[in-house]
């Protein structure tokens, strides 16, 4: 059972919250999970990005919130709607995994690090500074984030326990 405070971001979802809760998302892998943060209003957001980039989108109805290059502006303008201010934004980000071996250097198979490099030039887009990390490796990831503190939590079978 989830406790009354967390706020689930499933798989290429994203959701915000303002003043308390806690945003929480699982199984990250070659995905990332992107926190967005105004630390004056207490308004805070979490996407669960699946793939770099909307360009390769083949769905009928596009679900922004599973691309970097859309999520970001669409978690952004959700949190301006709270009370946030763009200029106050921080970033926190999480997982970008490469979770299998490959052999050969194909870009296609690398989507956890892509995944990461997309959030970072949308972050640099609209200047929000990047303020810690637990990205690559090779471990899934589970991540929650506090909107009272700005704490990022991550858990992972391998590493245990981080605060970011």
């Amino acid at each position: 059972m989830i406790p009354d405070n967390f706020i689930k971001v499933g798989m290429a979802d994203l959701n915000v919250t303002h003043l308390t809760g806690v945003l929480k998302t699982t199984g990250l892998g070659s995905c990332v999970g992107i926190t967005l943060y105004d630390p004056k209003a207490l308004v805070a957001g979490m996407a669960h990005v699946m793939l770099p980039t909307s360009d390769i989108a083949r769905e009928g109805n596009l679900n922004v919130a599973k691309y970097a290059d859309t999520a970001i502006p669409e978690m952004i303008e959700k949190m301006l709607k709270l009370g946030a201010v763009l200029r106050r934004m921080e970033a926190k980000m999480a997982g970008g995994a490469q979770m299998f071996a490959f052999a050969g250097n194909s870009d296609t198979m690398r989507i956890g690090p892509r995944n990461v490099e997309s959030c970072k030039i949308m972050l640099t887009k609209y200047s929000i500074p990047l303020k810690s990390e637990d990205t690559g490796s090779n471990y899934g990831r589970t991540v929650e984030f506090n909107c009272e503190t700005g704490i990022l939590l991550i858990r992972s079978v391998q590493q245990g326990v981080k605060e970011l």
